[in-house]
């Protein structure tokens, strides 16, 4: 599929201690809600941090909106006023009260709506038997409202890109339903202008929203595409017990039990099983993250083996 973008890297690095980020080509597709798929430790908060200019030491190109580099975001305000970021750390100051995060937020950002803000704060059940307690703070929220709040922070503004890192994390089943409902509307709201990048280790959560899906992994990207293509690309294989050992050398990472064996190959292998009696399903998004992880693993485990034996 042909698509402009609404973010693009190249050869975007940061080095740690004992990691190290090294995303070669970083596409974006404009007007889409992606996916940014990885376990902990995969390199998915600080690739974000970077793109939101909040870690700025890194190596590399961006661009934004078709036009502007990393240097603009930093020296134009339009081009931050166009994001939206959501962070795992400590957004507000725990003493903050909700009367001065309002306020704040007005002052900061040119095209806050308090308005709209009160009215999402509402809609995510932030406010205590829906009344506004201006004077509670910060500390005293639980970590779901804390989310919620920076949530309601960013949809209240215009904006045309939003970055969220884990925003599914701390929420209840309910309120992450809600969560994409709300990125749905947000993106269907300006005729195919409004882009999501959100992280997650936890796919599922978020399956529903989920347009775009990149899968990073010790730092690197490791798959990538729209996910009904990668739910073509991969195929969810079962089989019975007697032709396990035979299926093992076309699927890796084979799931056996008693009754018989479960796993994802290329759909393009399915030929390679022919003779066996097998029964084959649509992959989910989490089981393809889960699959091409373990893949990534494996092939970095052997590579350990023979450096470690050269």
């Amino acid at each position: 599929m042909e698509c402009n973008y609404v973010l693009e890297g190249k050869n975007i690095t940061k080095k740690y201690k004992n990691f190290k980020l090294d995303i070669e080509n970083l596409q974006i597709p404009k007007g889409f809600a992606t996916a940014l798929i990885g376990e902990n430790g995969a390199g998915k908060t600080t690739l974000l941090d970077i793109l939101a200019g909040i870690k700025l030491d890194y190596k590399g190109s961006l661009k934004f909106f078709g036009q502007y580099n990393d240097k603009d975001r930093e020296k134009n305000p339009d081009v931050k006023n166009r994001i939206g970021y959501l962070g795992t750390g400590n957004y507000f100051f725990p003493s903050w009260t909700l009367k001065e995060i309002e306020e704040l937020q007005g002052l900061l950002f040119d095209n806050f709506d308090l308005g709209k803000y009160r009215e999402i704060c509402n809609e995510l059940a932030l406010y205590t038997g829906g009344a506004f307690e201006k004077n509670k703070k910060v500390n005293n929220l639980s970590d779901g409202n804390k989310v919620k709040l920076m949530l309601a922070g960013i949809l209240a503004r215009e904006t045309d890109l939003l970055l969220m890192d884990e925003p599914a994390s701390p929420l209840d089943p309910l309120m992450r339903d809600k969560l994409c409902n709300m990125l749905r509307n947000y993106i269907s709201e300006n005729e195919g202008e409004r882009s999501v990048l959100f992280s997650t280790h936890n796919i599922s959560d978020m399956e529903s929203i989920t347009d775009y899906v990149i899968i990073v992994e010790q730092g690197r990207i490791v798959e990538q595409g729209f996910a009904e293509d990668l739910k073509e690309k991969y195929i969810v294989v079962k089989g019975e017990k007697k032709d396990e050992v035979s299926a093992a050398k076309v699927i890796k990472n084979i799931s056996t039990s008693s009754f018989g064996f479960e796993g994802i190959c290329l759909a393009e292998d399915i030929d390679k099983l022919s003779g066996m009696d097998i029964a084959v399903e649509r992959p989910t998004l989490s089981q393809i993250s889960v699959h091409v992880m373990k893949e990534y693993s494996l092939l970095g485990e052997m590579e350990d083996d023979k450096r470690a034996a050269s």
